[in-house]
């Protein structure tokens, strides 16, 4: 028996831009007529790739375009990409929002999905009922419900306002309740878009454990997000979306250092991403380079220092550009927080423009073994972040014993000092 839950096949998805719907009656009965005859649409040869930074010459584009992967039972697939890649329209066609314009998918099971705050929740109705009312929309039945209704609040964190209508809710009490509510029905496959963004950290660390939980049952997960520590955390696979087509598709590492930019190594870098697509008015960020003065390329000994040096272009004045940089494990925990803000050599460009470059020097003997996701949050006048990278690059450490063929196992701990730290006086 084949363990493939969902098949996608040559999916793509046309819109009109400006419009809502597919167009005018004129097009509409067109397309009937192209139809009656056996003959291809003809509005599906005038669409164009879906670029957001390329001005079109076409009332069509393409949201997306010749989508095919098949996804096994049991797999957390990571999908990835920019802003308008087509990630969401391909999780509205598989949640049965929209239907594609062509292709088609196979699923086997249920599938619950969680696209938006508040997906399928009445404003009007107190969360007790949307429970029951959002299990019945996923094919649950009352019985069902309520078998798992205590086990659903208890996770939400919402039992005090459980019966207060949703409309009275935050978004972050609305997605926590609309979360519990779809991981905790049993679905085959859970589909779980950008929205736990909206939470707070602790309720995503839950999140990300009961997802883990789901996919141990031999359930499906699909999670699009942004964190790319959360995708390597939590995801045995990634798709990389780009302008509405797959680019890469496999090793979860392989599809991030796509996404993030080209990957270029030599003799003494250790990852350094080019030009990468911040889109902000502000700034744009030209690099992002981990040196080590270990020659290998591949790692980083403990007693080799290292640092993260960011290259930026301040495109306007009149504003302090600060960086925060954290240093995380792969639960997305922050193990570290240095900012340039308050340095003593803090650079004041608040009345200056152009090419800015930011070096962060890291110790020797300070780290212990093992991978560290870097976070980078890009600060305007010390009060607002203007962008922020999540897991933006990794840096693997190893003792250097491992390289001498002496090691004798990992120590406890995220941080090793040398023993010459100590200081020992005889009596």
């Amino acid at each position: 028996m084949s363990d493939i839950i969902l098949e996608i096949d040559n999916i793509s998805k046309l819109y009109r831009l400006g419009s809502v719907g597919t167009g005018t009656l004129s097009h509409d009965l067109r397309r009937w007529w192209h139809t009656a005859r056996g003959k291809e649409d003809p509005y599906l040869k005038i669409g164009e790739q879906n670029t957001r930074d390329a001005k079109s010459d076409s009332e069509y584009v393409w949201a997306l375009k010749g989508v095919s992967f098949k996804v096994k039972q049991g797999e957390v697939l990571g999908i990835i990409g920019k802003n308008g890649a087509g990630k969401s329209t391909l999780l509205k066609i598989l949640s049965r929002i929209t239907t594609p314009t062509t292709g088609e998918y196979k699923v086997k099971g249920r599938i619950a999905s969680l696209l938006e705050v508040g997906t399928g929740f009445h404003g009007e109705l107190t969360g007790r009922e949307n429970i029951f009312l959002n299990g019945a929309i996923l094919g649950m039945t009352k019985k069902e419900i309520k078998k798992k209704f205590d086990e659903i609040v208890a996770f939400s964190g919402v039992d005090k306002y459980i019966d207060t209508p949703v409309k009275r809710y935050s978004s972050g009490m609305t997605v926590r309740l609309a979360f519990a509510v779809a991981a905790h029905l049993e679905p085959e496959i859970l589909i779980i878009d950008e929205v736990l963004a909206v939470g707070d950290a602790e309720f995503q660390k839950k999140c990300i454990g009961k997802m883990k939980d789901v996919a141990s049952e031999g359930r499906t997960v699909l999670f699009v997000s942004h964190n790319i520590t959360a995708i390597r955390s939590l995801c045995s696979s990634a798709l990389y979306l780009s302008n509405g087509e797959i680019n890469y598709i496999g090793e979860v590492d392989k599809a991030i250092l796509y996404y993030l930019g080209n990957a270029l190594r030599t003799e003494t870098d250790v990852l350094c991403l080019k030009n990468i697509d911040v889109n902000n008015e502000k700034f744009s960020l030209k690099s992002i380079e981990v040196k080590s003065g270990n020659k290998d390329r591949s790692i980083i000994t403990m007693d080799d220092g290292f640092s993260i040096t960011i290259e930026v272009d301040k495109k306007i004045k009149n504003f302090k550009l600060d960086i925060t940089c954290q240093l995380t494990d792969f639960e997305g925990n922050i193990l570290l927080v240095c900012g340039t803000a308050g340095t003593t050599n803090e650079l004041d460009n608040a009345d200056r423009a152009g090419n800015i470059s930011y070096t962060l020097n890291l110790p020797a003997n300070f780290f212990n073994e093992g991978e560290f996701g870097i976070n980078l949050l890009f600060i305007e006048n010390r009060k607002k972040i203007l962008e922020q990278l999540l897991g933006v690059l990794t840096v693997k450490i190893i003792p250097r014993t491992m390289q001498l063929g002496a090691w004798m196992g990992k120590s406890k701990g995220f941080f090793r000092l040398n023993s010459n730290n100590w200081k020992i006086n005889h009596a």
